[in-house]
């Protein structure tokens, strides 16, 4: 066998010991990821509430694992959706006065019947009582949550809750972090801590359920924010002559 020949066959053989390596290693997170009763389940917009954590103009600045056009757009749509179907928002601040900065705009915008909640001490807002009793004060269980930092903001309370019998869901697309490691480490902290992992659009599905003539509006509109090609869609539909 020629040294080429050699090397070739060696070659061959590293890719095919490196693939079923990362067949292995795929199938044994997967089975890393606990399977929770809630998971199982989708949204029930009737005992949801929408839990959305520091989303400020000073944090918004070290968030690199998504853009952040499409994070404000994505949390706009969250905002709205949640006031349409009144779904509860409690949105909440760490230190809105310092470097983190004020709430952005497109909370309070979207969903103006928000409960917003400035924190000036707890990191975790869960430790905050006023959150607390706010979120209590819904009589709901399943608690949809975003925020920046995903590894601060969304995952301490989010985890703290699970604990705590709530249903979580965190909407990772909606939320921030400073690396893309930073992100994927957490989304894997979360899953373990039987927290569902969730997309933006994935949520204002489950909460849209059903299209008819009252939400049509507000749901494209949502829709096309997290994904703009959704409008394109929608001009294609509506330049369809009618029957």
């Amino acid at each position: 066998m020629t040294n080429f020949a050699k090397t070739l066959a060696g070659s061959t053989r590293a890719l095919a010991a490196a693939a079923a390596l990362t067949v292995t290693t795929t199938a044994a997170l997967a089975q890393a990821v606990p399977v929770t009763e809630n998971a199982q389940r989708l949204i029930d917009r009737d005992d949801a509430v929408f839990l959305m954590l520091d989303h400020q103009a000073g944090l918004m600045q070290i968030v690199e694992d998504i853009d952040q056009t499409q994070l404000r757009a994505n949390v706009s749509a969250k905002a709205k959706v949640a006031e349409f179907f009144d779904i509860p928002v409690i949105a909440s601040t760490s230190v809105p006065e310092g470097p983190n900065g004020p709430l952005i705009p497109e909370v309070v915008d979207n969903a103006p019947s928000a409960t917003v909640i400035d924190r000036a001490g707890p990191i975790n807002a869960w430790d905050d009582a006023r959150i607390r009793e706010a979120v209590e004060a819904t009589g709901r269980n399943t608690i949809v949550i975003s925020g920046i930092l995903t590894s601060v903001c969304v995952a301490f309370p989010a985890i703290d809750m699970v604990a705590e019998g709530y249903n979580v869901i965190a909407v990772i697309d909606a939320s921030g972090d400073y690396s893309d490691l930073a992100s994927q480490t957490t989304i894997a902290r979360l899953q373990q801590a039987g927290v569902t992992v969730e997309s933006t659009f994935s949520v204002l599905s489950q909460v849209h359920d059903t299209w008819d003539e009252e939400n049509t509006a507000i749901m494209a509109e949502a829709y096309s924010d997290v994904a703009p090609a959704y409008a394109s869609v929608l001009q294609s539909f509506f330049a369809q002559p009618s029957n």
